[in-house]
């Protein structure tokens, strides 16, 4: 039978391996046969294994096979939920929608908000959606993820700041569009998988000026979006593009898109860099790159991202899995945990090496 090898990020639930896979171990950590879920994704990647030999669809053996060892392990892959169906379809919508707008297409103001607005309306009532965002992304059609993510995690920063449901509305729709820009830069550019050239640096700096030359006569759109776009890439020090502002003159609303392109930018698979936790991503936007970005902005993403209910059940950055005992309002992405295996209480304020990975979800 045919088999090919998949790289983890590219790897999705359903698929059936075609070999056993070890990992330093004598026991195979994944055994032939079996269908891939999403706690065999997580344990694929906690060992490093960065592919796996997979069976093409149409060579999947039957679940009939000669015996025990031959038949597929079939695990349960959970219902996909309404928030993914609706994600799923956005992004392929978007990933088509590029290719329109590569060729000089207009952007459809209208076909973009009933994509987002279903979307929209979920991550509203239960942020801890943003959790999974970095999860859906893949280095392939990374660009259209993160369209996509940014204007939610957008959203929910002017909820948390308290602007009412058509701010929140108008961020998404704006923070989904920053990007839009990129349709008009080379694809050999845009996609290339080594360092840039200085040339290609500068021509990938304009697609600001894009995306704000696409999106200008947008009537849906409000003015200040419009500028938040044009302005995304900012920086309160004036480190930023396309035309290093500072201060007064780096507007609110592209700080809020700045901060939500940022963090998911970090917290995703790229071509060139692994995932980060959101936790550890949030301190590094606070601490490392302090003064460029509007405080109010940094502090709602952290509010937002470090509101765990004592007794949220974590994994750490050594793989442990713990539970919240107790939040410092000092350092609320380094709350008091206690280790199931050992029962040990742990102040990550304290012990800096460690920080949670992910949240763990609930039995």
């Amino acid at each position: 039978m045919d088999a090919t090898y998949m790289y983890i990020s590219e790897l999705t639930p359903g698929k059936v391996v075609a070999e056993d896979i070890f990992a330093n171990t004598k026991h195979s950590i994944l055994q032939k046969n079996t269908k891939v879920n999403y706690e065999h994704l997580h344990v694929l990647k906690a060992f490093n294994i960065s592919r796996v030999l997979i069976f093409k669809d149409e060579d999947v053996p039957a679940p009939t096979e000669i015996n025990g060892r031959e038949m597929i392990i079939d695990v349960p892959v959970p219902a996909i939920s309404p928030f993914l169906r609706y994600y799923e379809d956005g992004v392929a919508y978007l990933k088509k929608e590029f290719q329109n707008w590569q060729a000089g297409a207009r952007i459809d103001i209208t076909k973009i908000r009933n994509k987002m607005i279903p979307l929209l309306e979920i991550v509203l009532a239960e942020r801890s959606h943003i959790f999974d965002l970095n999860s859906y992304s893949n280095p392939k059609d990374y660009l259209y993820h993160h369209c996509i993510a940014t204007g939610l995690i957008s959203s929910i920063i002017v909820q948390k700041i308290g602007h009412d449901r058509g701010t929140a509305i108008q961020m998404a729709l704006a923070g989904m569009l920053a990007d839009c820009g990129m349709a008009k830069i080379s694809a050999r550019v845009r996609d290339k998988k080594t360092a840039l050239s200085e040339q290609e640096f500068l021509e990938i700096r304009k697609h600001p000026i894009y995306s704000y030359q696409m999106v200008k006569d947008l009537t849906a759109m409000k003015t200040d979006m419009k500028k938040a776009i044009y302005y995304h890439h900012e920086r309160l020090d004036g480190s930023g593009y396309p035309e290093g502002n500072r201060d007064a003159n780096v507007l609110f609303y592209s700080q809020v898109i700045a901060v939500a392109d940022v963090f998911h930018a970090m917290t995703s698979e790229r071509l060139y860099r692994s995932k980060q936790s959101p936790f550890r991503v949030i301190e590094m936007i606070k601490e490392e790159e302090f003064g460029k970005f509007d405080i109010k902005v940094v502090q709602a993403l952290i509010d937002i991202v470090a509101d765990l209910p004592i007794g949220t059940k974590v994994e750490l950055s050594n793989m442990e899995h713990a539970e919240v005992m107790f939040i410092n309002p000092y350092a609320p992405t380094r709350p008091l945990v206690k280790l199931y295996s050992t029962g040990e209480i742990i102040d990550l304020a304290t012990v800096r090496q460690l920080y949670i990975s992910r949240i763990l979800p609930k039995a």
